[in-house]
Protein backbone atom coordinates (compact mmCIF):
# COMPACT_ATOMS: atom_id res chain seq x y z
CA UNK A 1 0.00 0.00 0.00
CA UNK A 2 1.00 3.62 -0.52
CA UNK A 3 -0.07 6.79 1.25
CA UNK A 4 -1.72 9.92 -0.08
CA UNK A 5 -2.02 13.52 1.13
CA UNK A 6 -5.57 14.74 1.76
CA UNK A 7 -7.07 18.13 0.96
CA UNK A 8 -6.76 19.02 4.68
CA UNK A 9 -2.96 19.21 4.39
CA UNK A 10 -1.54 22.57 5.54
CA UNK A 11 1.21 22.41 2.87
CA UNK A 12 3.94 23.01 5.43
CA UNK A 13 6.36 20.91 3.35
CA UNK A 14 8.06 19.20 6.29
CA UNK A 15 7.56 15.75 4.80
CA UNK A 16 8.97 16.43 1.34
CA UNK A 17 12.76 16.52 2.06
CA UNK A 18 12.71 13.43 4.29
CA UNK A 19 10.97 11.11 1.80
CA UNK A 20 13.64 8.45 1.03
CA UNK A 21 12.22 7.61 -2.41
CA UNK A 22 11.47 11.17 -3.55
CA UNK A 23 7.79 10.31 -3.92
CA UNK A 24 6.48 13.59 -2.47
CA UNK A 25 6.28 16.20 -5.18
CA UNK A 26 4.70 19.64 -5.51
CA UNK A 27 1.93 19.83 -8.08
CA UNK A 28 0.23 23.05 -9.15
CA UNK A 29 -2.41 22.70 -6.42
CA UNK A 30 -0.23 21.39 -3.58
CA UNK A 31 1.83 18.46 -2.33
CA UNK A 32 1.15 14.97 -3.66
CA UNK A 33 2.61 11.50 -3.13
CA UNK A 34 3.47 9.66 -6.35
CA UNK A 35 2.16 6.09 -5.81
CA UNK A 36 4.62 4.65 -8.36
CA UNK A 37 7.52 5.78 -6.16
CA UNK A 38 6.08 5.42 -2.64
CA UNK A 39 6.82 2.10 -0.91
CA UNK A 40 5.78 3.12 2.64
CA UNK A 41 9.49 3.59 3.46
CA UNK A 42 10.13 -0.17 3.44
CA UNK A 43 13.84 -0.76 3.81
CA UNK A 44 14.39 2.79 5.08
CA UNK A 45 12.34 3.19 8.27
CA UNK A 46 9.99 1.10 10.46
CA UNK A 47 7.01 3.29 9.50
CA UNK A 48 6.17 5.85 6.79
CA UNK A 49 8.18 9.00 7.54
CA UNK A 50 5.55 11.36 6.12
CA UNK A 51 3.05 10.03 8.67
CA UNK A 52 5.36 9.99 11.68
CA UNK A 53 6.78 13.48 11.14
CA UNK A 54 3.55 15.26 10.13
CA UNK A 55 2.91 18.08 12.70
CA UNK A 56 -0.83 18.28 11.92
CA UNK A 57 -3.78 16.21 13.06
CA UNK A 58 -4.43 15.07 9.48
CA UNK A 59 -1.32 13.17 8.34
CA UNK A 60 -1.21 11.26 5.02
CA UNK A 61 -3.60 8.30 4.84
CA UNK A 62 -3.53 4.99 3.01
CA UNK A 63 -4.42 5.42 -0.65
CA UNK A 64 -7.68 3.70 -1.54
CA UNK A 65 -8.46 2.69 -5.11
CA UNK A 66 -10.94 5.05 -6.73
CA UNK A 67 -14.39 3.60 -7.30
CA UNK A 68 -15.91 4.00 -10.73
CA UNK A 69 -14.34 5.32 -13.91
CA UNK A 70 -12.06 8.29 -14.35
CA UNK A 71 -13.29 11.06 -16.59
CA UNK A 72 -11.66 11.27 -20.00
CA UNK A 73 -9.06 14.00 -20.35
CA UNK A 74 -6.84 15.13 -23.20
CA UNK A 75 -3.43 13.46 -22.98
CA UNK A 76 -0.11 14.70 -24.35
CA UNK A 77 0.51 13.83 -27.98
CA UNK A 78 2.76 10.85 -28.59
CA UNK A 79 4.88 9.62 -31.48
CA UNK A 80 3.29 7.63 -34.34
CA UNK A 81 2.01 4.24 -33.27
CA UNK A 82 4.29 1.24 -33.73
CA UNK A 83 3.26 -1.94 -35.57
CA UNK A 84 0.96 -0.32 -38.16
CA UNK A 85 0.32 -3.78 -39.65
CA UNK A 86 -0.28 -5.18 -36.12
CA UNK A 87 2.59 -7.66 -36.64
CA UNK A 88 6.04 -6.14 -37.18
CA UNK A 89 8.00 -2.90 -37.04
CA UNK A 90 11.58 -1.97 -38.05
CA UNK A 91 14.00 -1.59 -35.15
CA UNK A 92 17.62 -0.57 -34.74
CA UNK A 93 19.61 -3.81 -34.62
CA UNK A 94 23.23 -2.60 -34.44
CA UNK A 95 25.76 -4.43 -32.26
CA UNK A 96 25.30 -1.76 -29.57
CA UNK A 97 21.59 -2.58 -29.29
CA UNK A 98 22.29 -6.32 -29.32
CA UNK A 99 24.81 -6.11 -26.50
CA UNK A 100 22.56 -3.87 -24.39
CA UNK A 101 19.76 -6.40 -24.90
CA UNK A 102 22.10 -9.15 -23.66
CA UNK A 103 22.89 -7.11 -20.55
CA UNK A 104 19.21 -6.53 -19.73
CA UNK A 105 18.34 -10.18 -20.38
CA UNK A 106 21.28 -11.95 -18.72
CA UNK A 107 22.16 -9.47 -15.99
CA UNK A 108 24.06 -11.30 -13.20
CA UNK A 109 24.90 -14.22 -15.51
CA UNK A 110 27.41 -12.01 -17.35
CA UNK A 111 31.09 -11.63 -16.32
CA UNK A 112 30.92 -8.10 -14.84
CA UNK A 113 34.26 -6.51 -13.98
CA UNK A 114 35.44 -3.24 -12.47
CA UNK A 115 37.16 -0.90 -14.92
CA UNK A 116 40.00 1.53 -14.29
CA UNK A 117 37.63 4.04 -12.66
CA UNK A 118 36.13 1.43 -10.34
CA UNK A 119 32.85 1.22 -12.29
CA UNK A 120 31.21 -2.16 -12.79
CA UNK A 121 31.05 -2.88 -16.51
CA UNK A 122 30.51 -5.63 -19.05
CA UNK A 123 32.91 -5.76 -21.97
CA UNK A 124 32.52 -7.54 -25.29
CA UNK A 125 35.16 -7.78 -27.97
CA UNK A 126 34.00 -7.38 -31.56
CA UNK A 127 35.58 -7.83 -35.00
CA UNK A 128 37.92 -10.55 -33.83
CA UNK A 129 39.28 -8.51 -30.94
CA UNK A 130 39.88 -5.38 -33.03
CA UNK A 131 37.15 -3.52 -31.17
CA UNK A 132 35.30 -3.46 -27.88
CA UNK A 133 31.86 -2.43 -26.61
CA UNK A 134 31.50 -1.62 -22.92
CA UNK A 135 28.22 -1.38 -20.99
CA UNK A 136 27.87 -0.04 -17.45
CA UNK A 137 25.18 1.56 -15.29
CA UNK A 138 24.42 5.25 -14.90
CA UNK A 139 23.49 6.91 -11.64
CA UNK A 140 19.91 8.10 -11.19
CA UNK A 141 20.85 10.77 -8.65
CA UNK A 142 21.18 14.16 -10.41
CA UNK A 143 23.30 15.50 -7.51
CA UNK A 144 25.89 12.74 -7.91
CA UNK A 145 28.97 14.12 -9.74
CA UNK A 146 29.75 10.64 -11.15
CA UNK A 147 28.00 9.67 -14.36
CA UNK A 148 28.14 5.96 -13.53
CA UNK A 149 27.36 3.88 -10.47
CA UNK A 150 30.15 2.51 -8.31
CA UNK A 151 30.61 -1.27 -8.37
CA UNK A 152 28.73 -2.04 -5.14
CA UNK A 153 25.74 0.13 -6.06
CA UNK A 154 25.67 -1.29 -9.58
CA UNK A 155 25.60 -4.88 -8.30
CA UNK A 156 22.65 -4.07 -6.03
CA UNK A 157 20.83 -2.38 -8.91
CA UNK A 158 21.37 -5.29 -11.33
CA UNK A 159 20.01 -7.72 -8.72
CA UNK A 160 16.65 -5.88 -8.86
CA UNK A 161 16.26 -6.07 -12.65
CA UNK A 162 14.14 -8.57 -14.52
CA UNK A 163 14.12 -9.62 -18.14
CA UNK A 164 11.02 -7.60 -19.10
CA UNK A 165 13.05 -4.38 -19.32
CA UNK A 166 14.63 -5.81 -22.50
CA UNK A 167 11.20 -5.48 -24.13
CA UNK A 168 11.19 -1.71 -23.46
CA UNK A 169 14.71 -1.52 -24.88
CA UNK A 170 13.46 -3.11 -28.12
CA UNK A 171 10.50 -0.71 -28.23
CA UNK A 172 12.90 2.23 -27.96
CA UNK A 173 14.99 0.74 -30.79
CA UNK A 174 11.81 0.57 -32.90
CA UNK A 175 10.86 4.18 -32.16
CA UNK A 176 14.40 5.33 -32.99
CA UNK A 177 14.10 4.05 -36.57
CA UNK A 178 11.26 6.51 -37.12
CA UNK A 179 13.54 9.50 -36.50
CA UNK A 180 15.59 11.15 -39.24
CA UNK A 181 18.35 12.37 -36.90
CA UNK A 182 17.79 10.33 -33.72
CA UNK A 183 20.77 11.80 -31.84
CA UNK A 184 19.03 15.20 -31.99
CA UNK A 185 15.36 14.16 -31.83
CA UNK A 186 13.15 12.38 -29.30
CA UNK A 187 10.03 10.22 -29.22
CA UNK A 188 7.08 10.14 -26.83
CA UNK A 189 4.97 7.19 -25.67
CA UNK A 190 2.45 6.70 -22.88
CA UNK A 191 1.46 3.92 -20.51
CA UNK A 192 -1.53 2.83 -22.61
CA UNK A 193 0.65 2.25 -25.68
CA UNK A 194 3.25 0.34 -23.66
CA UNK A 195 0.50 -1.73 -22.07
CA UNK A 196 -0.79 -2.69 -25.51
CA UNK A 197 2.66 -3.47 -26.95
CA UNK A 198 3.53 -5.74 -24.02
CA UNK A 199 0.10 -7.31 -23.58
CA UNK A 200 -0.38 -5.79 -20.12
CA UNK A 201 -3.82 -4.53 -21.15
CA UNK A 202 -5.02 -8.12 -20.78
CA UNK A 203 -3.68 -8.47 -17.22
CA UNK A 204 -6.81 -8.28 -15.07
CA UNK A 205 -4.91 -9.33 -11.95
CA UNK A 206 -3.04 -6.00 -11.76
CA UNK A 207 -4.60 -2.81 -10.45
CA UNK A 208 -4.18 0.51 -12.25
CA UNK A 209 -1.47 1.66 -9.84
CA UNK A 210 0.35 -1.68 -10.05
CA UNK A 211 0.45 -1.45 -13.85
CA UNK A 212 1.68 2.14 -13.80
CA UNK A 213 4.34 1.29 -11.22
CA UNK A 214 5.54 -1.67 -13.29
CA UNK A 215 5.59 0.34 -16.53
CA UNK A 216 7.51 3.21 -14.97
CA UNK A 217 10.09 0.83 -13.51
CA UNK A 218 10.56 -0.98 -16.84
CA UNK A 219 10.80 2.30 -18.77
CA UNK A 220 13.62 3.58 -16.56
CA UNK A 221 15.84 0.48 -16.66
CA UNK A 222 17.19 0.78 -20.26
CA UNK A 223 17.84 4.49 -19.59
CA UNK A 224 20.35 3.50 -16.90
CA UNK A 225 22.69 1.89 -19.43
CA UNK A 226 25.89 3.64 -20.47
CA UNK A 227 27.78 2.46 -23.56
CA UNK A 228 31.21 3.16 -24.99
CA UNK A 229 32.56 1.90 -28.31
CA UNK A 230 36.11 1.45 -29.59
CA UNK A 231 35.81 -0.26 -32.96
CA UNK A 232 37.71 -0.53 -36.22
CA UNK A 233 35.19 -1.57 -38.90
CA UNK A 234 36.17 -3.15 -42.20
CA UNK A 235 36.30 -1.53 -45.60
CA UNK A 236 35.38 2.08 -46.23
CA UNK A 237 34.29 2.95 -42.68
CA UNK A 238 36.49 4.88 -40.30
CA UNK A 239 37.35 3.95 -36.74
CA UNK A 240 34.40 4.46 -34.39
CA UNK A 241 35.15 5.97 -30.99
CA UNK A 242 32.17 6.60 -28.73
CA UNK A 243 32.94 7.89 -25.21
CA UNK A 244 30.88 6.61 -22.30
CA UNK A 245 27.37 8.01 -22.74
CA UNK A 246 23.75 7.07 -22.15
CA UNK A 247 22.12 4.59 -24.47
CA UNK A 248 18.72 6.27 -23.95
CA UNK A 249 17.94 9.61 -22.27
CA UNK A 250 14.70 9.81 -20.26
CA UNK A 251 14.05 13.50 -20.83
CA UNK A 252 10.68 13.84 -19.12
CA UNK A 253 7.96 11.90 -17.31
CA UNK A 254 4.57 13.60 -17.38
CA UNK A 255 2.00 12.57 -14.78
CA UNK A 256 -1.74 12.60 -15.40
CA UNK A 257 -3.54 13.13 -12.08
CA UNK A 258 -7.23 13.43 -11.23
CA UNK A 259 -8.91 14.39 -7.94
CA UNK A 260 -11.91 12.42 -6.64
CA UNK A 261 -14.90 13.70 -4.70
CA UNK A 262 -13.05 13.26 -1.37
CA UNK A 263 -10.16 15.47 -2.46
CA UNK A 264 -7.63 12.64 -2.94
CA UNK A 265 -5.47 12.76 -6.06
CA UNK A 266 -5.15 9.64 -8.19
CA UNK A 267 -2.52 8.89 -10.85
CA UNK A 268 -4.30 7.98 -14.09
CA UNK A 269 -1.51 7.91 -16.66
CA UNK A 270 2.16 8.43 -17.54
CA UNK A 271 3.79 9.89 -20.65
CA UNK A 272 7.51 9.46 -21.30
CA UNK A 273 9.82 11.45 -23.59
CA UNK A 274 13.02 9.63 -24.58
CA UNK A 275 15.96 10.61 -26.75
CA UNK A 276 18.33 8.05 -28.32
CA UNK A 277 21.99 8.41 -27.39
CA UNK A 278 25.00 9.42 -29.47
CA UNK A 279 25.54 5.84 -30.64
CA UNK A 280 22.87 6.51 -33.29
CA UNK A 281 25.20 8.94 -35.06
CA UNK A 282 27.41 5.98 -36.01
CA UNK A 283 24.93 3.12 -36.23
CA UNK A 284 21.52 4.64 -37.14
CA UNK A 285 22.47 7.47 -39.48
CA UNK A 286 20.52 7.56 -42.76
CA UNK A 287 22.50 10.41 -44.30
CA UNK A 288 25.80 8.96 -43.12
CA UNK A 289 24.92 5.59 -44.67
CA UNK A 290 24.20 7.29 -48.01
CA UNK A 291 27.53 9.08 -47.78
CA UNK A 292 29.24 5.85 -46.65
CA UNK A 293 30.56 7.46 -43.47
CA UNK A 294 28.28 5.67 -40.97
CA UNK A 295 25.93 2.69 -40.64
CA UNK A 296 22.17 2.45 -40.78
CA UNK A 297 21.45 -0.99 -39.37
CA UNK A 298 17.94 -2.20 -38.67
CA UNK A 299 15.95 -5.41 -38.55
CA UNK A 300 12.36 -6.55 -38.01
CA UNK A 301 10.79 -6.60 -34.54
CA UNK A 302 7.79 -8.97 -34.25
CA UNK A 303 5.09 -7.76 -31.88
CA UNK A 304 4.42 -11.38 -30.92
CA UNK A 305 7.94 -11.63 -29.48
CA UNK A 306 7.15 -8.98 -26.87
CA UNK A 307 3.99 -10.80 -25.81
CA UNK A 308 5.82 -14.13 -25.62
CA UNK A 309 8.60 -12.68 -23.45
CA UNK A 310 6.08 -11.10 -21.07
CA UNK A 311 4.27 -14.46 -20.81
CA UNK A 312 7.20 -16.78 -20.09
CA UNK A 313 9.86 -14.64 -18.40
CA UNK A 314 9.23 -16.10 -14.94
CA UNK A 315 8.72 -19.82 -15.61
CA UNK A 316 11.01 -20.10 -18.65
CA UNK A 317 13.58 -17.33 -18.48
CA UNK A 318 16.06 -19.48 -20.40
CA UNK A 319 13.66 -19.75 -23.35
CA UNK A 320 13.02 -15.99 -23.20
CA UNK A 321 16.76 -15.30 -23.35
CA UNK A 322 17.15 -17.57 -26.36
CA UNK A 323 14.24 -15.78 -28.07
CA UNK A 324 15.93 -12.40 -27.64
CA UNK A 325 19.24 -13.80 -28.88
CA UNK A 326 17.58 -15.35 -31.93
CA UNK A 327 15.98 -12.01 -32.79
CA UNK A 328 19.46 -10.72 -33.65
CA UNK A 329 21.03 -14.05 -34.63
CA UNK A 330 18.32 -14.69 -37.25
CA UNK A 331 19.68 -11.75 -39.27
CA UNK A 332 22.82 -13.78 -39.91
CA UNK A 333 21.24 -16.20 -42.38
CA UNK A 334 19.70 -19.67 -42.24
CA UNK A 335 22.93 -21.63 -41.91
CA UNK A 336 23.49 -21.07 -38.21
CA UNK A 337 24.71 -24.40 -36.79
CA UNK A 338 24.33 -23.43 -33.15
CA UNK A 339 26.18 -25.58 -30.65
CA UNK A 340 24.31 -26.74 -27.56
CA UNK A 341 26.89 -25.29 -25.10
CA UNK A 342 26.40 -21.91 -26.80
CA UNK A 343 22.63 -22.08 -26.30
CA UNK A 344 23.06 -23.12 -22.67
CA UNK A 345 25.42 -20.22 -21.97
CA UNK A 346 22.86 -17.84 -23.43
CA UNK A 347 19.99 -19.37 -21.47
CA UNK A 348 21.65 -20.02 -18.10
CA UNK A 349 25.07 -18.35 -18.00
CA UNK A 350 28.63 -19.64 -18.01
CA UNK A 351 28.75 -20.19 -14.23
CA UNK A 352 25.82 -22.59 -14.15
CA UNK A 353 27.11 -24.49 -17.18
CA UNK A 354 30.53 -24.98 -15.56
CA UNK A 355 28.88 -26.07 -12.31
CA UNK A 356 26.83 -28.67 -14.18
CA UNK A 357 30.03 -30.15 -15.61
CA UNK A 358 31.14 -31.14 -12.11
CA UNK A 359 27.90 -31.72 -10.18
CA UNK A 360 25.55 -34.49 -11.20
CA UNK A 361 22.38 -33.05 -9.63
CA UNK A 362 22.96 -29.64 -11.18
CA UNK A 363 23.55 -31.39 -14.50
CA UNK A 364 20.17 -33.12 -14.23
CA UNK A 365 18.39 -29.88 -13.37
CA UNK A 366 20.06 -27.99 -16.20
CA UNK A 367 19.23 -30.72 -18.70
CA UNK A 368 15.56 -30.74 -17.64
CA UNK A 369 15.40 -26.95 -17.91
CA UNK A 370 17.05 -26.94 -21.33
CA UNK A 371 14.74 -29.56 -22.84
CA UNK A 372 11.71 -27.83 -21.32
CA UNK A 373 12.83 -24.47 -22.75
CA UNK A 374 13.32 -26.02 -26.19
CA UNK A 375 9.75 -27.32 -25.98
CA UNK A 376 8.51 -23.81 -25.10
CA UNK A 377 10.34 -22.36 -28.09
CA UNK A 378 8.81 -25.01 -30.33
CA UNK A 379 5.36 -24.18 -28.91
CA UNK A 380 5.86 -20.56 -29.93
CA UNK A 381 6.83 -21.62 -33.48
CA UNK A 382 10.60 -21.32 -33.07
CA UNK A 383 11.24 -24.90 -34.07
CA UNK A 384 14.71 -26.33 -33.39
CA UNK A 385 16.14 -28.43 -36.25
CA UNK A 386 18.46 -31.07 -34.81
CA UNK A 387 21.67 -32.10 -36.53
CA UNK A 388 21.17 -35.84 -37.22
CA UNK A 389 24.90 -36.54 -36.88
CA UNK A 390 25.67 -34.83 -33.57
CA UNK A 391 22.16 -34.68 -32.07
CA UNK A 392 20.56 -38.03 -32.99
CA UNK A 393 17.17 -39.29 -31.83
CA UNK A 394 18.44 -41.16 -28.77
CA UNK A 395 19.57 -37.97 -27.04
CA UNK A 396 16.80 -35.69 -28.26
CA UNK A 397 14.09 -34.53 -25.80
CA UNK A 398 11.12 -36.82 -25.24
CA UNK A 399 8.67 -34.21 -26.59
CA UNK A 400 10.40 -34.43 -29.97
CA UNK A 401 9.93 -38.18 -30.08
CA UNK A 402 6.26 -37.83 -29.14
CA UNK A 403 5.57 -35.37 -31.96
CA UNK A 404 4.44 -38.26 -34.18
CA UNK A 405 2.02 -39.66 -31.60
CA UNK A 406 -1.42 -39.92 -33.32
CA UNK A 407 -4.43 -38.11 -31.86
CA UNK A 408 -6.77 -41.01 -32.55
CA UNK A 409 -6.98 -43.38 -29.56
CA UNK A 410 -6.77 -46.61 -31.60
CA UNK A 411 -3.90 -45.31 -33.70
CA UNK A 412 -2.11 -44.14 -30.54
CA UNK A 413 -2.51 -47.62 -29.01
CA UNK A 414 -1.01 -49.19 -32.13
CA UNK A 415 1.80 -46.63 -31.98
CA UNK A 416 2.75 -47.69 -28.45
CA UNK A 417 2.44 -51.40 -29.31
CA UNK A 418 4.84 -50.93 -32.21
CA UNK A 419 7.16 -48.93 -29.98
CA UNK A 420 7.17 -51.66 -27.35
CA UNK A 421 8.22 -54.28 -29.89
CA UNK A 422 11.34 -52.40 -30.95
CA UNK A 423 14.83 -52.75 -29.56
CA UNK A 424 14.89 -49.13 -28.37
CA UNK A 425 11.72 -47.61 -26.93
CA UNK A 426 10.66 -44.03 -26.27
CA UNK A 427 10.36 -44.72 -22.57
CA UNK A 428 13.87 -46.14 -22.27
CA UNK A 429 16.29 -44.25 -20.07
CA UNK A 430 18.61 -41.81 -21.78
CA UNK A 431 22.15 -42.98 -22.62
CA UNK A 432 24.58 -42.68 -19.71
CA UNK A 433 26.84 -40.42 -21.77
CA UNK A 434 24.01 -38.10 -22.87
CA UNK A 435 25.53 -35.00 -21.25
CA UNK A 436 28.94 -35.55 -22.84
CA UNK A 437 27.33 -36.05 -26.24
CA UNK A 438 25.23 -32.92 -25.82
CA UNK A 439 28.37 -30.90 -25.22
CA UNK A 440 29.38 -31.81 -28.78
CA UNK A 441 25.89 -31.59 -30.31
CA UNK A 442 24.42 -28.76 -32.32
CA UNK A 443 21.27 -27.50 -34.00
CA UNK A 444 21.27 -26.85 -37.72
CA UNK A 445 19.01 -23.84 -37.21
CA UNK A 446 15.70 -22.66 -35.81
CA UNK A 447 12.76 -22.55 -38.19
CA UNK A 448 11.29 -19.14 -37.44
CA UNK A 449 7.68 -17.87 -37.50
CA UNK A 450 6.46 -15.97 -40.54
CA UNK A 451 6.55 -12.59 -38.78
CA UNK A 452 10.24 -13.12 -37.92
CA UNK A 453 11.28 -13.49 -41.55
CA UNK A 454 12.55 -10.22 -42.95
CA UNK A 455 11.39 -9.09 -46.37
CA UNK A 456 14.05 -7.59 -48.64
CA UNK A 457 14.15 -3.82 -48.21
CA UNK A 458 14.15 -1.36 -51.09
CA UNK A 459 17.76 -0.54 -50.31
CA UNK A 460 18.74 -4.22 -50.56
CA UNK A 461 16.87 -4.70 -53.84
CA UNK A 462 18.47 -1.62 -55.31
CA UNK A 463 21.92 -2.73 -54.22
CA UNK A 464 21.42 -6.22 -55.65
CA UNK A 465 20.35 -4.73 -58.97
CA UNK A 466 23.37 -2.44 -58.97
CA UNK A 467 25.88 -5.21 -58.24
CA UNK A 468 24.63 -7.49 -60.98
CA UNK A 469 26.93 -7.23 -63.97
CA UNK A 470 25.27 -7.39 -67.40
CA UNK A 471 28.48 -8.73 -68.91
CA UNK A 472 28.64 -11.63 -66.49
CA UNK A 473 27.36 -14.59 -68.50
CA UNK A 474 27.93 -17.19 -65.81
CA UNK A 475 27.46 -15.61 -62.36
CA UNK A 476 28.74 -17.51 -59.38
CA UNK A 477 26.00 -18.93 -57.16
CA UNK A 478 26.00 -18.58 -53.40
CA UNK A 479 25.98 -22.37 -53.07
CA UNK A 480 29.17 -22.64 -55.17
CA UNK A 481 30.96 -20.11 -52.99
CA UNK A 482 29.78 -21.69 -49.74
CA UNK A 483 30.86 -25.18 -50.92
CA UNK A 484 34.31 -23.97 -52.01
CA UNK A 485 34.77 -22.11 -48.71
CA UNK A 486 33.85 -25.17 -46.66
CA UNK A 487 36.13 -27.41 -48.73
CA UNK A 488 39.00 -25.12 -47.80
CA UNK A 489 37.80 -25.13 -44.16
CA UNK A 490 37.44 -21.35 -44.11
CA UNK A 491 34.95 -19.50 -41.93
CA UNK A 492 32.91 -16.64 -43.33
CA UNK A 493 35.00 -14.24 -41.21
CA UNK A 494 38.30 -15.62 -42.58
CA UNK A 495 37.08 -15.41 -46.18
CA UNK A 496 35.86 -11.85 -45.59
CA UNK A 497 39.28 -10.85 -44.23
CA UNK A 498 41.04 -12.33 -47.27
CA UNK A 499 38.71 -10.43 -49.60
CA UNK A 500 38.81 -7.18 -47.66
CA UNK A 501 35.06 -7.44 -47.14
CA UNK A 502 32.72 -7.68 -44.15
CA UNK A 503 31.35 -10.97 -42.86
CA UNK A 504 27.82 -9.78 -43.65
CA UNK A 505 28.84 -9.33 -47.31
CA UNK A 506 30.00 -12.96 -47.52
CA UNK A 507 26.84 -14.10 -45.75
CA UNK A 508 24.58 -12.13 -48.13
CA UNK A 509 26.43 -13.52 -51.16
CA UNK A 510 26.10 -17.12 -49.96
CA UNK A 511 22.42 -16.67 -49.07
CA UNK A 512 21.67 -15.22 -52.50
CA UNK A 513 20.68 -11.76 -51.29
CA UNK A 514 23.51 -10.22 -53.32
CA UNK A 515 25.30 -11.23 -56.52
CA UNK A 516 29.04 -11.11 -57.08
CA UNK A 517 30.29 -8.22 -59.20
CA UNK A 518 32.81 -8.78 -62.00
CA UNK A 519 35.56 -7.23 -59.88
CA UNK A 520 34.85 -9.38 -56.83
CA UNK A 521 34.39 -12.47 -59.00
CA UNK A 522 38.04 -12.46 -60.00
CA UNK A 523 39.16 -12.05 -56.40
CA UNK A 524 36.96 -14.97 -55.33
CA UNK A 525 38.51 -17.16 -58.02
CA UNK A 526 41.94 -16.24 -56.68
CA UNK A 527 41.15 -16.98 -53.03
CA UNK A 528 38.93 -20.04 -53.45
CA UNK A 529 40.54 -21.50 -56.55
CA UNK A 530 37.25 -22.02 -58.40
CA UNK A 531 37.74 -22.96 -62.06
CA UNK A 532 36.85 -20.06 -64.36
CA UNK A 533 33.45 -20.63 -65.94
CA UNK A 534 32.94 -19.87 -69.63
Amino acid sequence: MTHTITEKCTQCGVCSPICPTGAITNLDDGLWIDPTLCNDCRGFAPEPQCVSICPTATPPILLQAKKGRFKEEAKPLTSPHLFPNAKTNPFASAIVIWEACNVLAQRQSLPWQADEAGDLCHRRQVSGGRGEITVCLATTNPLNPRISLAATEAQAEIAQWDLRSACLHLLYAAYATGLERPWEESFTLNDQEISEYLGLDKRKDLSKIEKLTLIRDLVEKPCQLLVSVDWVPHGRFKKIILPKSRLWHLLDTQLQVQTDETGCKHLTGLTFTIQPGQWTKSFLNRQGARERSAFYQYGTLPKSLLHHIMSIWQQHEGAARIMLWLLFKSRMGTEQRITIPTLMRIAYGETRLVKASFEREERKRLLRSFESDLEVLNRYYLKPVFDPETYPTEIQPLWVKLADLPDDAEEALEFWIMDGSQASRLTDAAPRDKWQRLMHARLLRFDLPADWVQNPTKLTKKKAKHTKSPTQKHPLSGAQIATARKNLQLSQRTLADKLGKSQSWVRDIENGRLQVSEKDRGRLFEVLGIAMMG
